[in-house]
């Protein structure tokens, strides 16, 4: 692990081993059912035929752990669309924000949309949903699979969420926002990561936030999310956010979550494993 990072863990959290054995671990394959063209029961009928070992998720019927060593992209139940492969943490923030069918729903920077559908799957596809993406190439993937999935419920644009016309006002947003990776490390990504990186992504993450306040109706809620477990992109934006007496935080429970400590009350940081990813999850209301 580079030093930066290494420091900076150490520095928030004292004792980082398990952090370390997390981003160490082989992380297990992780479903969600799309309920459009499919059920729980029937999706784990197809496993077991296929002799697939798979473990239930306490906190979302809809998703499955396969402990077993298999590609599960050669299934039917996946290129039918029936199962949408997405990490755990991924799930949470849509769970969180709770939308409701009927509901204006704003996910502000959408690709690859694994958390976009699951807002549509969890309204039985009867919200009005604008998937904005800002990245073009990220922006086909986005309508990929959308189109798999096959929900209606959702609109798509190709744009930065913090240019979009104020005269748009929502229920509910989700902000599954730009960041470091910090929470999902490895081998592979861990030569992009740096200061520089970190200290961009706060300042994006500010400014979108601070966007998702004015398009949020009074009453409205926001779920603020990350992949990284530094407290630079998470409560410090936090608090930089919270300064806006309309906005208040909304506390979130833990649902036997693999949590780490957190310097904000009702937020969660979950810490990687061989199951989650790391992940930060906050939850706003606008008061006035």
């Amino acid at each position: 692990m580079i030093e930066y990072l290494e420091e900076k863990l150490k520095k928030q959290y004292g004792d980082i081993s398990k952090i370390i054995n997390g981003y160490n671990s082989k992380r297990k394959t992780t479903l969600r059912v799309n309920n459009l063209k499919s059920n729980i029961d029937e999706v784990k009928n197809e496993l077991r035929k296929n002799n697939i070992l798979f473990s239930e998720v306490s906190w979302y019927k809809d998703a499955l752990i396969i402990d077993s060593e298999v590609n599960l992209s050669k299934l039917s139940l996946f290129i039918e669309g029936k199962i949408y492969l997405q990490s755990l943490s991924s799930m949470l923030p849509p769970l969180i924000l709770n939308p409701s069918e009927g509901e204006s729903i704003l996910d502000m920077c959408a690709a690859p949309g694994s958390k976009t559908t699951e807002l549509a799957n969890i309204t039985n596809d009867k919200a009005r949903i604008m998937a904005v993406e800002k990245d073009k190439i990220r922006f086909e993937k986005l309508k990929y699979n959308i189109q798999k999935q096959g929900f209606k419920s959702i609109n798509v644009i190709n744009m930065d969420a913090t240019l979009l016309d104020d005269y748009f006002l929502f229920d509910k947003i989700l902000l599954d926002a730009p960041c470091s990776g910090s929470g999902t490390i490895n081998q592979n990504n861990i030569k992009y990561f740096s200061e520089k990186l970190v200290n961009n992504s706060k300042i994006i993450q500010i400014k979108l936030l601070k966007k998702a306040i004015k398009l949020l109706k009074v009453g409205g809620e926001i779920v603020y999310s990350t992949c990284s477990i530094l407290e630079d992109e998470n409560e410090s934006v936090l608090n930089e956010i919270l300064k806006d007496k309309n906005i208040e935080l909304v506390n979130i429970e833990n649902k036997e979550l693999p949590c780490l400590k957190t310097s904000i009350n009702g937020t969660l940081c979950i810490c990687p494993t061989s199951e989650y990813e790391g992940f930060f999850v906050a939850k706003l209301r606008k008061i006035k």
